[in-house]
């Protein structure tokens, strides 16, 4: 963007602004980024493209989970990478011993324009904003629901809830995510009016409201352990528990389910009654970014609508930008006709942004029911 404040002044002046913007895109064409991102979210295609187009180098490292990539962060006390991917909803883990977030205000140069208006807006309450200014910026958005393989357990989509997880028909053959399936299996406790929870929004009312709803959805839980198929952290996990590990049902993320059906029709993803999961995942440039300008043009490159179509294609996950869903496959938008109905799209449940007691009473409850 020109400065505009003042106008040029004398010839001098005229011919030496350009010559300042060459040396600029130049600066940004050149170099490296160094990226920190789930692992499949920057494939091979998107980063070929990108060095293609830019002539920046991109220096890739993934993770597997929000806790890995917040303790990394953490560990190299903000500084190593230019761009990171976190959930939205975890921006507030990612803060030094000052209490100041490790993630930069969003430069001006960052097309936030290309973001669906709503995800923008709505991303400032989930922890898009740090002291009222964007440090985080909406970049995908996908479920948690089941995943369900008809051939071995055939149930309707209406009927589909959490609760499914713990039939008699799936004992030893049910996969889940620990700290998911105490969200998931207390939407479903309280719709049946076994444990009071306000859809569950009490765990982050406080302390006290939290352990007493984790606290019964976990013993319920314990109570019925003979379910337990396989415990996953990331998409590669939760992909074995069905393929080697012979589970049948699971609370999965949509990625998991979607890339199953795609090589066995049997396999399915569908939203749970009680209320499809639905988080938010966001990417910002780190205070310390050493390669200021290139995280610019990472940046931008990644919200183009038709890098939005191939992130879609190649994980599954939906795109926060807006026109992205042109460039998707014919594949991808089957399958996001066949889940998200306009009755799934009214009863999606957010998770929300963590309060300081949040993660650390869950991550209490994921160990008792990990060493159950």
């Amino acid at each position: 963007m020109m400065n505009r404040r003042t106008l040029l002044k004398g010839s001098a002046a005229a011919l030496a602004a350009p010559v300042v913007l060459r040396a600029h895109d130049a600066l940004a064409s050149s170099g490296s980024v160094k990226v920190f991102a789930w692992v499949d979210y920057v494939q091979p295609n998107i980063k070929e493209k990108f060095e293609k187009e830019t002539g920046i180098k991109l220096e890739l490292t993934t993770y597997g989970s929000n806790d890995e990539a917040e303790s990394t962060v953490k560990a190299n006390g903000g500084k190593g990478f230019d761009v990171v991917f976190p959930s939205i909803t975890n921006s507030a883990n990612y803060v030094d011993a000052k209490g100041e977030s490790f993630f930069a205000e969003v430069p001006a140069k960052v097309n936030t324009g290309a973001i669906i208006p709503s995800f923008l807006r709505d991303s400032a309450t989930l922890g898009g904003q740090f002291n009222g200014k964007q440090i985080l910026l909406p970049f995908d958005w996908g479920t948690e629901g089941v995943t369900l393989k008809r051939s071995e357990l055939d149930i309707a989509d209406k009927d589909i809830s959490f609760g499914d997880l713990w039939r008699p028909e799936a004992k030893g053959k049910a996969a889940f995510r620990q700290k998911s399936v105490i969200m998931g299996t207390g939407l479903y406790l309280d719709a049946i009016g076994e444990v009071k929870s306000n859809r569950m929004l009490d765990v982050y009312k406080s302390e006290e409201d939290a352990r007493r709803v984790w606290g019964a959805v976990t013993k319920w839980i314990l109570e019925r352990k003979e379910n337990f198929g396989a415990f996953w952290n990331n998409a590669t996990e939760a992909t074995s528990a069905f393929k080697e590990a012979g589970c049948v049902i699971g609370q999965t993320w949509d990625t998991t389910g979607l890339l199953l059906n795609r090589e066995d029709k049997s396999f399915v993803y569908r939203a749970p009654k009680e209320g499809i999961i639905t988080w938010l995942d966001s990417f910002g440039m780190l205070k310390l970014a050493e390669n200021k300008d290139q995280a610019i043009e990472f940046m931008n490159f990644m919200l183009k609508p038709e890098v939005g179509g191939m992130f879609a294609n190649n994980t599954g996950y939906n795109s926060a930008v807006a026109g992205a869903a042109e460039f998707a496959s014919d594949e991808f938008k089957r399958q996001f006709k066949e889940v998200y109905t306009a009755d799934v799209l009214g009863n999606m449940w957010w998770w929300q942004a963590d309060t300081p007691f949040f993660a650390p009473i869950r991550n209490e409850f994921v160990e008792i029911i990990t060493n159950a």
